[in-house]
């Protein structure tokens, strides 16, 4: 199989297979997981026979055009996760601006962030 040439995580492209290090195909690329804006590679979700399962950055070994290879043998590629959700996202609240807690916040260098749901 040809894997082509290595790629940045940035144009890794759905339906790409994904390859274990004892050579199983154990799935395709669902999505790629990651803050761009903050050049941050998390991980992927790819498609299995058993569902979506997420591989971690760590556990992926190299991304090509036409592959992807994991540092994970088959039998611990079995047992990957479920993908979670994203990660929380916090956000100030305008409203809080002008009352008392904000500047007391303020002056102790706290923050008034609060965790949207």
């Amino acid at each position: 199989m040809d894997e082509g040439l290595p790629i940045a995580y940035e144009v890794l492209d759905s339906g790409v297979p994904v390859l274990s290090s004892d050579d199983v195909q154990i799935g395709t690329i669902h999505h790629v997981v990651a803050a761009p804006e903050k050049d941050i590679f998390h991980g992927l979700v790819i498609k299995t026979k058993d569902g979506r399962r997420f591989v971690a950055a760590a556990d992926v070994a190299a991304l090509h055009e036409h592959r992807v290879d994991l540092s994970i043998d088959s039998a611990a590629a079995a047992s990957l996760p479920e993908p979670g959700g994203g990660a929380p996202i916090y956000d100030e609240d305008p409203a809080t601006i002008n009352s008392w807690s904000h500047w007391v916040n303020r002056l102790t260098l706290r923050k008034d962030w609060h965790r949207e749901r």
